[in-house]
């Protein structure tokens, strides 16, 4: 199987690509999905094709545009097992955990067309200014949005960008991550078969030197990205001298849980083994800390590790496997070195991960871990690096006032979550901690299209996504209405008509 970039509802193949490689399942070495050609003059068509289309498709009604997505969520449902299987193939993901992801892509279309969309109506202002002048906002599209995608959940993040760029008037060039390929390939079949007017959703196959040339382009509006942080501050570098692009970044996390003396313990010991290890713990908004009262503290850590062992581990079409591989060689290198560094810095290891070599499948999998720590230390580099691995690290907790400036002394700003029946502690969490997410006796983990997703820091900047998305694919537009005659006006000093 061979990739095609998918420019003005054509797949376009090139005579000669300028890069090409293969994809192989992180879940089975011996299962490889195809070849990739990434051909950079596509670029170039696409966003061209992108830029044609837009004022055709800003134009149509959006009675009009939302008939093409429906149609579109239509194909998806149809579609969801082979999506699914694409993405366990791709990720090593269990195959119960990308059919959910399948889903969410209906479940994203529904909602944005039918609550998130609301946020950007026409609105009048009566009386914006004196004399019976009213005033308007409306929100218009921005024209052509890149959309670059992360590998973790390859069809459900890039489509929570898409869909509210489409929704509102703009046109779209997709770059799925180069770890996940075909799933973007499904995708385009989808609009393929949607028959989305020509140009307003394109795709196209690559490398880092595809992304940069793609939001770099000069006829780009916009860049819709998630990923990690050393990658967003790339996007930003690279578009420094482009004033006139919007950038909604979502990038890394390294988030906190804080269990407190009277919190539910098999409550909070189930949310945290789904915070940290839910996608081999490859999640911007997995639990890598987690803080938890002195009192409590051994029976946490009792419970944590009792579970954490019995974790099932292996190929995506077992039924029963909670955690499959990491997404790459290198992935599972970072997880070991951090372990080491762990070591290194003072940590005491609970359990340690390591590489899996005993399965039937030749893979990236790895089994999770848990380091202990006495005391939270700034410049740590364990604790403040974001590993993308089933890491986590137990801190003891004393003051409540103290582990809150723990928190949110990091340099990322995604997600924290708060254990406790104390719902006076929780309102104080909210004033205290620079989050874009407090979820209170809920995991870090997971997240509701009906709002806003987004993180502070090193997270984002400031643009977040889900049902707030329609915000960074729109400009406000105010205007002043005076349908009055002229009639007697007073004029002021030093003017004759």
């Amino acid at each position: 199987m061979q990739t095609k970039d998918f420019i003005n509802n054509e797949y376009i193949t090139a005579n000669k690509a300028d890069e090409s490689f293969f994809i192989k399942s992180p879940a089975d070495l011996k299962d490889e999905l195809g070849e990739v050609f990434s051909t950079y003059s596509h670029v170039d068509q696409a966003v061209e094709a992108a830029n044609l289309a837009f004022p055709k498709w800003r134009d149509l009604k959006k009675e009009k545009r939302f008939e093409y997505l429906n149609r579109l969520a239509e194909i998806f449902m149809s579609k969801k097992l082979m999506i699914a299987e694409t993405i366990s193939r791709e990720t090593g993901k269990p195959l119960w955990e990308s059919t959910g992801e399948a889903s969410a892509l209906v479940a994203k279309i529904k909602v944005t067309l039918e609550h998130s969309m609301k946020l950007v109506e026409d609105h009048k202002i009566a009386g914006a200014l004196p004399g019976g002048v009213d005033g308007w906002i409306r929100y218009r599209p921005k024209g052509v949005m890149a959309v670059i995608g992360p590998f973790n959940f390859p069809a459900h993040l890039p489509n929570g960008h898409m869909v509210p760029a489409l929704a509102t008037g703009n046109t779209v060039v997709f770059k799925p991550s180069d770890k996940t390929p075909f799933t973007g390939q499904i995708i385009a079949d989808c609009f393929k078969e949607a028959e989305f007017p020509e140009g307003v959703f394109n795709l196209v196959q690559g490398r880092v030197e595809t992304g940069r040339r793609l939001v770099s382009h000069k006829n780009v509006s916009g860049v819709l990205f998630t990923g990690s942080y050393d990658v967003g501050l790339k996007i930003k570098q690279d578009t420094l001298e482009h004033y006139w692009k919007s950038l909604a970044l979502e990038m890394g996390g390294k988030n906190s849980s804080i269990i407190w003396d009277d919190a539910d313990m098999d409550k909070s010991v189930y949310e945290s083994l789904m915070g940290g290890y839910l996608t081999a713990g490859q999640r911007c908004s997995c639990t890598s800390l987690i803080h938890v009262h002195e009192s409590r503290y051994d029976e946490f850590l009792e419970k944590f590790y009792k579970a954490a062992k019995k974790i099932k581990i292996g190929h995506w079409k077992r039924d029963d496997v909670f955690m499959g591989p990491l997404i790459s060689e290198d992935s599972v290198e970072r997880y070991l070195r951090y372990q080491q560094i762990a070591l290194r810095e003072g940590a005491e290891c609970v359990m340690r991960g390591k590489k899996l070599e005993d399965l039937a499948e030749e893979g990236h999998y790895v089994t999770p871990s848990i380091y202990t720590l006495d005391n939270f230390t700034k410049d740590s580099v364990y604790l403040n690096q974001e590993i993308f691995g089933p890491n986590v690290a137990v801190i003891k907790a004393k003051d409540f006032d103290e582990t809150l400036d723990t928190v949110d002394s990091s340099d990322f700003g995604l997600v924290s979550a708060l254990f406790t029946k104390d719902k006076t502690k929780y309102e104080k969490a909210l004033k205290s901690l620079n989050v874009g997410l407090l979820n209170w006796n809920r995991t870090t983990n997971g997240a509701s299209s009906k709002l806003p997703f987004g993180g502070t820091k090193k997270s984002g900047n400031g643009h977040p996504s889900a049902h707030h998305a329609v915000y960074y694919c729109t400009t406000p537009v105010s205007s002043l209405e005076d349908p009055q005659t002229f009639k007697d006006v007073k004029l002021p000093p030093g003017l004759e008509l």
